[in-house]
């Protein structure tokens, strides 16, 4: 099934509450959080206060990204704070493998995301072990940023790779999201889908339905 997972980090904060509302009222199943630490990526972005403010604004699944240093630190308190998915770098853990079974064992989903110049291979060890692989598609730390066409061949072995093992893990891709480009993503093998731009800047709902409208035009 593909998912739409609108990214919070474009909306406008002073009316949160109401464009997660209109994005929920579209359709959109997951909510994308982007947790920055100002370390591992250089901005930073918001935490768990916000998380717990937000959690009963919406019964979407929340998506929670954190790319964030050593992640394991924090887990659990994300995990109290909502988040439905908790996916973390390959490259910001110290342990990648402790770090999933602690995402499980809290009773969560659990992704791993890699940066666009990470190799697959950082996988080779985990993909039975995970729900979800969240390809960047843009370098992380900001948003607007434009998608990075080498990224397309990546989601592509992503996919004939999972078919060949029967993993059942996702493909979720992240940066540079819009109506031309999901096209391009979906048609690669990817099936959750994070906006943040294309969805919150204009009418949240109306952009949000249009990505829905592409996204079932790519259903098996």
């Amino acid at each position: 099934m593909n998912i739409l997972a609108p990214s919070i980090l474009a909306a406008d904060f002073k009316v949160l509450g109401e464009q997660i509302r209109e994005v929920d009222e579209a359709g959109a199943q997951y909510l994308h959080i982007d947790v920055m630490d100002g370390a591992f990526v250089p901005s930073i972005s918001f935490g768990m206060p916000l998380i717990s403010s937000i959690r009963s604004a919406t019964k979407r699944i929340f998506d929670v990204h954190l790319m964030i240093q050593n992640p394991e630190r924090y887990i659990e308190e994300f995990a109290r704070c909502g988040a439905d998915l908790i996916t973390v770098h390959a490259e910001a853990a110290t342990h990648l493998d402790r770090a999933i079974q602690q995402i499980h064992d809290l009773g969560l989903k659990a992704g791993v995301a890699l940066n666009p110049a990470t190799s697959l291979h950082a996988l080779d060890y985990v993909l039975d072990k995970i729900d979800m692989v969240l390809i960047m598609t843009v370098n992380p730390g900001f948003g607007g940023q434009k998608y990075l066409d080498s990224c397309t061949q990546k989601i592509q072995k992503l996919r004939r790779w999972i078919e060949e093992t029967g993993s059942s893990a996702d493909i979720e891709v992240d940066g540079g999201i819009n109506q031309k480009t999901i096209r391009t993503v979906l048609e690669a093998g990817a099936n959750v889908i994070v906006a943040g731009s294309s969805v919150f800047k204009g009418d949240a709902k109306t952009n949000a339905s249009q990505l829905l409208e592409i996204m079932r035009e790519y259903e098996a």
